[in-house]
């Protein structure tokens, strides 16, 4: 099951790789983890995407969710996973072309409203911001082109409406 937790932490050295540590020693895999400044900047929001098998449930989940909480740089923790949450994501892509593929390419980034950033003889760099199943459905529709090489930032994800 996919997991998304949001953490206010203070902005310091190492709470990075401790918070990295705490899911290491439970054995969950981070999928991706976003780290950055708040509106205030001593205060930096991490947002961590993970999946952890099915059983990981009611006591296991709010074990996680306590160990994170008592961590000593840890201000807030929410699981997003059990709320409604906006996410995004970004990526940059440097996609093969040739003469005949470019105005193929630009139409499929043209539906996906994905930005051109570089453009090279044998290549083209687009970027594209949205959830995770718009970059997914992008880097499916140019994968046949070819990706040469790919950047993801990662989730990052606020809870939805007043909360």
């Amino acid at each position: 099951m996919k997991h998304t937790i949001s953490a206010l932490v203070a902005n310091r050295s190492g709470v990075l790789a401790d918070m990295a540590e705490e899911f290491k020693r439970r054995g969950l895999n981070i999928r991706s983890i976003s780290s950055g400044e708040t509106e205030k900047p001593e205060v930096s929001r991490m947002v961590i995407c993970f999946e952890a098998p099915d059983e990981l449930t009611g006591d296991d989940a709010n074990g996680l969710m306590e160990a994170v909480g008592r961590m000593p740089f840890v201000i807030q923790v929410d699981d997003l996973s059990r709320r409604e949450f906006v996410d995004r994501e970004l990526v940059l892509m440097k996609v093969q072309r040739d003469g005949e593929s470019l105005s193929q390419l630009m139409q499929i980034l043209e539906v996906f409203r994905a930005g051109v950033v570089g453009l090279g003889e044998k290549c083209i760099t687009v970027e594209l911001s949205g959830d995770s199943e718009r970059v997914e459905g992008l880097i499916r529709m140019l994968s046949p082109f070819g990706i040469l090489s790919m950047a993801r930032t990662g989730k990052i994800a606020l809870k939805r409406g007043d909360e």
